[in-house]
């Protein structure tokens, strides 16, 4: 996973001799927070020190067998070392355990993981998942998707079995609010006055979600799910036992991040891209929605509701890239009159009819893209890409020549489909 920013330190001081279920603790933890798919941890072995017993201990070499003292640190995101923590300190019986704020400024991973066919999804999902039910008030799983608890919430019955889903694409497609994505830029008065007729309305999850959603089983392969996921265009799927119970969700990003995870001694990396699919030139998309820095943002509607990815590249009279558009920007930077009429194409997922009657014809696309770009090249790795589209936390790259024109976009979906099939052929 990726911890770029604010995060906690979390050290740990045990024994050498603690043990938990008849195992040695620091390696028990160890295995614990890889297994809850933490960033990372680290043992060091003191020369020596003394606890809460107040008894010495030394590496001399009369003692070689002393009980050291022993420091686990562990550098995570806030929200995971919160879920996790209960687990530490249940398995830590004596010994100290402290908390630190601190700001990751870097964090490298030495090259792409190999990951098996055979892995199985639920080494890679994430287990923190929010659920509401089909009965939850409408109003109440809106306020989730526009907080950003979540961007997707599994509808599970009361046996915690999945029924639905429900998304910000449920909320643009079928609610009569504006999506997450505009919701989220709107004042306080405007989102309380949208809630407030969410709740006269007296609707429930039921209402809005999607039933019968494509789930799939923890024991299922990575492949399979990658398959899943790019054969229904969907971005995550719930993750069920034997029964059908929730048990976490899988999403493009998991099984991304998955693959750039730091690799360990235990498990060396072979070469997983033997010349196949090892630069962006091989997946890059080429047709792709290019305007003009001059263009009417009408314009710009009218090419995202019509390209898959939902952005623009945005080039001046020599095609080199200035800036992009994504459809959050145009809801972001948009004037309340402006914003009424995108969000009803991006609904409808048709161009503006009476752009005009909006204003969007007033501003043009370099009032509201950003600036400047993050831009690659055909032969950049596609490790090096991917990292890129992690860290900084975006989902497509333009792909520009030696003078800085636009040819090309790589995103998440395409390294995605690439690094499936080469793991499905690695076997």
């Amino acid at each position: 996973m990726q911890i770029i920013g604010k995060a906690k330190k979390v050290t740990i001081y045990i024994g050498e001799s603690d043990k938990w279920k008849r195992k040695p603790l620091h390696i028990a933890i160890l295995e614990m927070l890889k297994a809850e798919n933490c960033a990372g941890a680290t043992v060091t072995r003191a020369l020596a020190g003394f606890g809460a017993h107040s008894q010495i201990h030394t590496a001399s070499v009369v003692a070689l067998s002393a009980d050291l003292p022993l420091i686990v640190e562990w550098v995570d995101n806030p929200a995971r070392v919160d879920r996790v923590m209960p687990r530490v300190q249940e398995m830590v019986t004596e010994g100290l355990i402290t908390v630190q704020d601190v700001d990751v400024t870097f964090y490298s991973h030495r090259g792409l993981r190999h990951l098996s066919a055979f892995v199985p999804v639920q080494d890679v999902m994430s287990r923190n998942v929010h659920t509401v039910s089909p009965n939850t008030p409408l109003a109440e799983a809106v306020k989730l998707l526009v907080d950003r608890v979540s961007k997707t919430l599994p509808v599970v019955d009361e046996q915690g079995r999945v029924v639905g889903i429900f998304t910000d694409g449920d909320l643009l497609n079928r609610v009569s609010v504006l999506a997450t994505s505009a919701t989220a830029h709107l004042t306080r008065a405007e989102l309380h006055a949208e809630l407030q007729h969410l709740r006269s309305t007296d609707q429930t999850v039921q209402d809005v979600m999607t039933p019968n959603p494509i789930t799939i089983t923890a024991d299922a392969t990575i492949p399979q799910a990658v398959a899943l996921l790019l054969e229904h265009d969907i971005k995550r799927l719930p993750v069920v036992d034997s029964g059908g119970k929730l048990v976490g969700l899988v999403s493009r990003v998991d099984i991304l991040k998955a693959f750039s995870a730091p690799l360990t001694a235990e498990a060396p990396r072979p070469a997983l891209l033997p010349g196949r699919h090892a630069t962006v030139e091989e997946v890059m998309m080429t047709q792709i929605p290019a305007v003009r820095a001059n263009a009417p943002l009408g314009e710009v509607v009218g090419l995202l509701v019509s390209s898959v990815q939902r952005r623009a590249v945005v080039v001046d009279d020599d095609r080199c890239v200035v800036g992009i558009v994504s459809d959050g920007d145009l809801v972001k930077r948009a004037t309340p009159t402006e914003r009424s009429g995108i969000v009803q194409s991006l609904s409808r997922r048709l161009s503006p009819e009476r752009p005009e009657q909006y204003g969007l014809n007033r501003r043009t696309a370099a009032e509201v893209m950003t600036t400047p770009v993050i831009t690659v090249t055909p032969d950049t790795r596609l490790i090096d890409a991917l990292q890129i589209l992690l860290e900084q936390r975006i989902k497509r790259l333009p792909v520009v020549d030696a003078d800085g024109r636009l040819i090309g976009l790589v995103g998440r979906g395409g390294i995605l489909q690439a690094l499936g099939q080469t793991v499905a052929n690695s076997e």
